[in-house]
Order: C-alpha cells, then structure tokens, then sequence
C-alpha cells in the first residue's frame, strides 16, 4: 500500500507471544492497518507459530519492524494521533473519536505499556472495560475490540466498508 493509505495503525510495543502477534496480523489485513513491531521481540520473526496463527493472510500483511519507540516515532511522527491502551487508565476507549491513520498502541502480554507512557501521554490513554475478576484480556483480542471499533468510527464518515 501507499504511504498513509491505511485505515490504521496499530503498534505491537515489544510483543512476547508469536500466536497474539500472528492473529493481530490477521486483524490488521482485515481492516486494512498496517502492523508496526517494536524491538525487542520474546520471538523471530521467522516463528513457526507467528506465521502459523496469521495463516495464509501473512503475505497481504503491510507490517514494518522498528528498533525502538524513537524509531517509530521517526516513522510515525503524528504523536496527537497515538492511542495507548492499558487498563490502568481512566479514559474508555469508547469515549474517543478515531480517525484514518491514527495509531493504536498496544503493550507486551506481561507487561503492557510503559508507565512511562502513561505519565508522559494521560489523555491518550484508553482502557477497555472489564470487570474486576479478570486481571486482563488477551493482547489479540484487546487489539481487535479496539481496531473495530475504530473502523466502525471511521466507516461512519468514509466510504470504507
């Protein structure tokens, strides 16, 4: 695809899990988002199970690894755009308004985003609702609750269906 030609971006920081990694691929070919993979990785990119989760969808992938956050920021440089999803934060998902190429930005499966993140961006921070008994959801499903809910947003004003 083109430069900016995505629906979204959705960012993996640092993944730990071959498997959440391959099905988020699968949602970003879906909806047509591109996948950013940031260093380091609890996994290569060659895994068995990377490309056995994403099936035969890898190869429509548009995906990009970068070495660090700055990295991604060089490429993705829209910072007012980001959304970091943690559950420690106090803004719903569901109170914001996505547009076409913002980017979504999703922590490791242990440890999530930085807190660093959390301090520096408080406003970009969303959470996806949960009750207290669950301690979290998996990466991959939290990655397409939020993608859907962003194309969901942005086919109510656009011709993408």
């Amino acid at each position: 695809m083109k430069k900016n030609s995505h629906l979204l971006n959705i960012v993996l920081f640092q993944p730990e899990i071959p498997h959440n990694t391959g099905a988020v691929g699968r949602t970003c070919v879906a909806l047509s988002a591109k996948l950013w993979l940031v260093r380091p990785m609890a996994f290569q990119i060659t895994d068995r199970n990377l490309k056995r989760a994403g099936l035969d969808y890898w190869q429509y992938l548009d995906w990009e690894m970068v070495d660090d956050w700055n990295a991604l920021r060089e490429r993705l440089p829209s910072l007012e755009r980001y959304f970091f999803f943690t559950k420690k934060a106090t803004h719903s998902y569901l109170k914001k308004t996505y547009l076409p190429g913002d980017t979504l930005v999703f922590g490791s499966e242990t440890k999530g985003i930085p807190d660093s993140f959390r301090e520096k961006y408080p406003s970009q921070c969303v959470r996806i609702p949960i009750r207290p008994q669950v301690r979290s959801l998996n990466l991959s499903v939290s990655v397409g609750i939020a993608a859907y809910e962003a194309f969901r947003q942005i086919s109510l004003t656009s011709d993408f269906s």
